[in-house]
């Protein structure tokens, strides 16, 4: 099969109220490809249904309506190979505590079916950096070696789709590090396709070749990342002025912002004015201009732009 990694039509999920309580619609109608071998991002506000969306791809929540289609296989018609074919890194620290890591790879590949003479537990344990701790008990492993440990049960049975669910919340920066180490080598080197949720969006950003927003259970946004970015067309124009000016500018459709040391920023809608423009109201105002510079958008201003009003 070429293309698609996951394909989803109409997803939708409706959890049951409990006792008075409404019903909770958590998807609504979700359409969604990610393409093989590519860096995914899926992100949203808490509550947005990015759990949900992955807890169905990974088989422990069932849909209410729609198709799920996993490296070609249709989750309801083929569950075993659909299963088999995606990884999950959970959120949640899950782990036994009176397993070694070696003891719990064994007993996840032993789960998938991996024959003992395919196994490579040892390998994995060195990847993600538990060589050392391959026969302590998970319990008395810190909460950074436990998400690697996480990280190498969800490679077990060398699965097509790796899923990263808030891989680094909370996690110190060499974790975080090695974390991205391993999935640029594991997407380029085996031509992993990685699905990633997080509230970081600077991980997003640079991690990423596309990302979709998921907002109260609706899709508001899906393109290339740097797609993404260009939506926004605001352009801040940062000048440094010889002297501190004595007038600002003003231009119809530019807002003015002073920074310390005289520095003024300057905003404005790239569809509907030059850069030329906003500089000839600056030399009108009388200032000398030392320095001039542009900030553009980030991913943080795309994303807040898409879930405005949303509460998380």
């Amino acid at each position: 099969m070429a293309g698609d990694a996951i394909r989803i039509e109409g997803l939708r999920k409706t959890y049951g109220g409990q006792g008075k309580a409404p019903e909770k619609v958590a998807l609504k109608g979700i359409d969604l490809t990610i393409p093989q071998g590519s860096v995914f991002g899926l992100l949203g506000p808490n509550g947005a249904g990015k759990s949900t969306l992955i807890n169905i791809l990974a088989g422990l929540v069932l849909k209410s309506a729609g198709s799920v289609e996993i490296w070609g296989f249709d989750q309801d018609r083929n569950p075993r190979q659909s299963r088999a074919s995606i990884g999950v890194m959970p959120q949640e620290l899950n782990l036994d505590p009176f397993f070694t890591p070696r003891g719990a790879l064994e007993v996840q590949a032993g789960l998938y079916g991996v024959p003992k003479g395919e196994r490579r537990s040892d390998e994995i344990l060195e990847m993600v950096g538990l060589a050392d701790k391959a026969e302590a008990y998970a319990r008395t492993l810190s909460g950074g070696m436990r998400r690697r440990l996480l990280l190498g049960k969800a490679l077990v049975h060398r699965p097509h789709i790796l899923v990263l669910d808030e891989p680094t919340a909370g996690v110190d920066i060499e974790l975080r590090q090695m974390l991205w180490d391993n999935v640029r080598r594991l997407n380029r080197e085996e031509g992993m396709t990685i699905i990633l949720t997080t509230h970081y969006l600077q991980e997003a950003e640079e991690m990423c070749d596309e990302i979709a927003i998921i907002n109260e259970g609706e899709l508001v946004a899906r393109n290339t990342t740097s797609a993404l970015l260009g939506e926004l067309d605001a352009r801040t124009m940062v000048i440094e002025p010889e002297a501190t000016p004595e007038t600002l500018p003003d231009l119809e459709g530019v807002e003015v912002e002073e920074r310390g040391g005289g520095i003024l920023a300057l905003t404005y809608h790239a569809r509907e004015m030059r850069a030329e423009d906003v500089l000839d109201a600056v030399r009108a105002a009388g200032i000398r201009i030392s320095d001039v510079r542009t900030e553009q958008p980030d991913l943080e201003d795309v994303f807040l732009a898409l879930t405005k009003g949303a509460h998380g």
